[in-house]
């Protein structure tokens, strides 16, 4: 399999390839915290961009902030979009917005082209590969990672397969919303396998950042020094610097929740099956976020997963003692 780089930075030359972003237009679907900020990027980048999404409250945000249109479901918009970004929460979610009775398939020009950027299967991305070419629509299978901040900044990291013309026509879009565009292969679902493999370490980290600060805990080590010592440590990650500092804060608020790391570390488990690989530390990760959202800590955020462990004493918001 041949990985490259397509860009680390900003598209340069390859823009003027592009068509005429006066009339290119862009539809996002699912305005949440990465979508919102992926829709606010095309705007900086002066793309037409209009907004989906079934908070009112986020439609409302995104028209004020520039949108050309917004709604509830894509066949309520008018426009006819070049390109549209599919930012929502799982398969069957994405496959119900691109090709449902409302579905933004029905609002694309003829061989537009659709950024599919949720966490599925291979399998999945596969199939609804297959039925997006049917409608005459090409497909990047084009999972996403760099949180809220990172998206909203226009700085996410994009792992991407497909065709070479649905890399090509969505320049202007990966232009705005990405930092780094890794072209996985020309297959769709070869994007969606890295995707599930990166949400193994993601899961596995932020298990792990729990288990350490739940120790912490219960030796009686302040967990802002805790927090503090491995933020500038060899033992530091990203997640550990960006999940634990939640729980330091005592702000279960959720940008990722618990529930959807059930969700991405059952994938991963599903991907070892299929290939008959064990992933012994990805499996209990796995556990821990399932027990979390049993104990009712599911719509959390993903940091509440430290809440498994007995017999502890966490931060609570406003509380640094």
């Amino acid at each position: 399999m041949r990985i490259s780089v397509i860009f680390a930075g900003k598209y340069s030359k390859r823009e003027a390839k592009m068509s005429n972003t006066d009339t290119f237009r862009v539809c996002v679907i699912g305005l949440g915290s990465m979508g919102m900020g992926a829709a606010l990027s095309c705007l900086r980048a002066g793309l037409a961009t209009s907004g989906v999404d079934l908070s009112r409250d986020r439609l409302d945000a995104f028209a004020k902030a520039g949108g050309e249109a917004v709604a509830v479901s894509a066949s309520e918009l008018t426009t006819e979009f070049d390109a549209a970004i599919v930012l929502v929460v799982n398969a069957a979610q994405a496959r119900d917005a691109i090709l449902g009775d409302t579905g933004i398939a029905s609002r694309m020009r003829p061989g537009g082209t659709i950024m599919v950027s949720c966490t599925q299967s291979a399998a999945d991305a596969q199939s609804l590969g297959l039925d997006i070419t049917a409608r005459g629509l090409l497909m990047l299978d084009a999972p996403v990672s760099g949180g809220a901040a990172k998206a909203a900044s226009g700085d996410m990291t994009v792992m991407a397969s497909g065709p070479r013309a649905a890399f090509d026509a969505l320049a202007p879009v990966l232009d705005a919303v990405a930092a780094k565009v890794y072209e996985i292969g020309p297959d769709i679902g070869q994007g969606a396998t890295v995707k599930v493999i990166h949400q193994l370490l993601a899961g596995v980290h932020i298990a792990v950042g729990a288990e350490a600060m739940a120790l912490a805990a219960r030796a009686g080590i302040p967990l802002e020094t805790m927090y503090e010592v491995v933020t500038n440590a060899a033992g530091n990650s990203w997640m550990f610097e960006n999940r634990m500092r939640h729980v330091v804060d005592g702000d279960y608020t959720p940008n990722s929740a618990v529930d959807i790391f059930v969700k991405d570390l059952g994938l991963v488990t599903e991907t070892g099956r299929s290939h008959a690989f064990p992933l012994p530390l990805a499996s209990a990760a796995f556990a821990m976020f399932q027990q979390a959202s049993n104990m009712g800590y599911g719509k959390e955020d993903d940091s509440a997963v430290i809440k498994t462990f007995a017999g502890i004493d966490l931060p609570t918001a406003g509380d640094k003692s």
